[in-house]
């Protein structure tokens, strides 16, 4: 019997759904095609999840059920739960840049609202609008299994999951573009003393951009080039640590970091770019350096003396 954590077994799964929903117009509508493709999305993220650990999609229930089973501890496959979408989606965009949790959530709604509910139907926007977001989603976690978009969706397809995926970059750049030319502008306005009213209170009233996230790093802003830009960021991609005796039983330990840009945002222009793929097509860095409180990673003392 296949383990329901299965990554392999996920995968699988995850390419009969994706079969589905790319079957020619003529034989499903767009919302059912849509509807496997949202399936098959999350079944994705389980398998890139579980390939790295099982633990990872498993329900952290009290009586540890789900992970001893996960952790191959005991046999309860059957009655073992994963996590839901949101917190699967969440994991992965800590795991998988540029993966964005929040466009993977809002299709998760959708679905569950289509599902579960009177609404009549799923994609809440065009179809060539809907294709080219759900293509940059699945992409990230196709890679993350270690695959590529072919092994996913056959030769066949390629070239249209391709061509969408040129049409979200476009979408991108040009979203990128619209926030710098606006920020450029309006300060425009507001130095030349052509702000009123309602205008210039809104920009009064956003002097404060930052996300106040846990660690943040000056930056060059890239719409009005000053340096009161800040890019910010939660997400711990690497330690290195550093040991100096200063004593014969002391030593000092600092650690530095290198952290994952999710936010920037400019005191001077006012400028936000909050999603990791506008911050890369901007031109800035994905991730920055930070200094660490040692105390912060270093392992809990539970008090089992």
């Amino acid at each position: 019997m296949t383990a329901p954590w299965d990554s392999e077994a996920l995968w699988l799964k995850a390419k009969l759904f994706i079969n589905y929903a790319l079957e020619e117009k003529e034989h499903r509508t767009f919302d059912e095609r849509a509807l496997w493709a949202s399936l098959a999305l999350e079944l994705l993220a389980k398998a890139a999840l579980s390939r790295a650990s099982p633990l990872l999609i498993a329900v952290p229930n009290e009586d540890g059920k789900n992970l001893l089973a996960a952790a191959g501890l005991t046999d309860d496959e059957a009655t073992f739960k994963t996590i839901t979408a949101t917190t699967l989606f969440k994991r992965c965009a800590r795991a998988f840049k540029p993966f964005n949790d929040a466009e993977a959530i809002r299709i998760a709604e959708s679905r569950n609202a289509y599902l579960h509910s009177a609404a009549t139907g799923l994609a809440h926007m065009p179809e060539e609008s809907w294709w080219p977001r759900f293509w940059a989603l699945a992409q990230v976690l196709v890679h993350a299994c270690d695959r590529d978009l072919d092994a996913f969706v056959g030769a066949g397809h390629v070239g249209a999951v391709e061509s969408a995926l040129t049409t979200y970059q476009r979408n991108v750049e040009e979203r990128v573009t619209m926030l710098l030319e606006r920020a450029k502008q309006r300060l425009a306005r507001f130095e030349a003393g052509e702000m009123r009213g309602t205008e210039l209170r809104d920009w009064e009233k956003d002097r404060n951009v930052s996300a106040s996230l846990k660690y943040s790093v000056q930056a060059t802003c890239p719409a009005c080039e000053s340096d009161d830009g800040l890019l910010e960021g939660d997400d711990v991609l690497s330690t290195e640590w550093h040991g100096e005796r200063v004593g014969e039983d002391d030593y000092e330990v600092s650690l530095d970091l290198e952290i994952a840009a999710d936010y920037f945002g400019c005191q001077h222009c006012r400028c936000v770019l909050d999603r990791f793929e506008l911050i890369e097509v901007a031109g800035l860095p994905g991730s920055f350096e930070a200094s660490g409180d040692p105390a912060d990673f270093y392992e809990p003392d539970y008090g089992n003396d």
